[in-house]
């Protein structure tokens, strides 16, 4: 009965303190969730029983190199990774798993962080990657003003110099890029979150 009432905050605590016990009980707490999260998108038992695996040998990495931010926000971290890799299974079998894309989100708010912890570094590299997907199928004019400005930090007078074209054609460029990545991301129900 005890052991119930000790908190995941404390479980993780203990855990990395080497109490290895402490992770069998945040695993035997959580696993009907995480579990049944992970096969509510693959629709598959060993596939979903191998990511819930891959789920808890990210999860001991992070806690054994000490990069674990706890803020008692133990289960949403484990469902973020077990969500990364429900996506990146999807990625490798060429199928979008059923998630759907909610909420408003600036797509770029996550690759000016500087101050990451594993969790985040995670995420940050995941969403880098869907970026760098999105920007793949957009017009190379738009592709190219949208490089300059996002990662090359040029201002538009800088893009119309060196594009050759005037301000308001880069502008507007920059304008059907964001709309046309928009459309791209809703199209394959991609999730940026941070």
């Amino acid at each position: 009965m005890q052991k119930e009432l000790t908190t995941d905050a404390t479980l993780v605590s203990n855990y990395i303190k080497g109490d290895e016990s402490a992770l069998g009980i945040l695993i035997t707490r959580h696993k009907q969730r995480i579990y049944s999260f992970i096969y509510s998108k693959v629709y598959d038992k060993d596939i979903a029983e191998d990511i819930f695996q891959d789920t808890f040998i990210k999860v001991i990495r992070t806690l054994k190199k000490g990069s674990y931010n706890e803020e008692g926000k133990f289960l949403p971290w484990v469902m973020r990774i077990s969500h990364n890799l429900v996506i990146d299974h999807f990625r490798k079998s060429n199928r979008m798993p059923k998630f759907s894309n909610t909420g408003e989100f600036s797509i770029f708010s996550v690759l000016s962080d500087t101050a990451l912890d594993a969790e985040k570094t995670i995420i940050k590299e995941q969403v880098e990657r869907d970026v760098r997907r999105v920007m793949d199928e957009l017009p190379e004019d738009q592709k190219e003003v949208l490089v300059m400005r996002m990662y090359n930090d040029m201002s538009f007078k800088e893009i119309s110099e060196k594009t050759g074209v005037s301000i308001n054609t880069a502008l507007g460029r920059m304008r059907y890029a964001l709309i046309n990545m928009r459309k791209i991301i809703d199209k394959h129900n991609i999730i940026l979150t941070n």
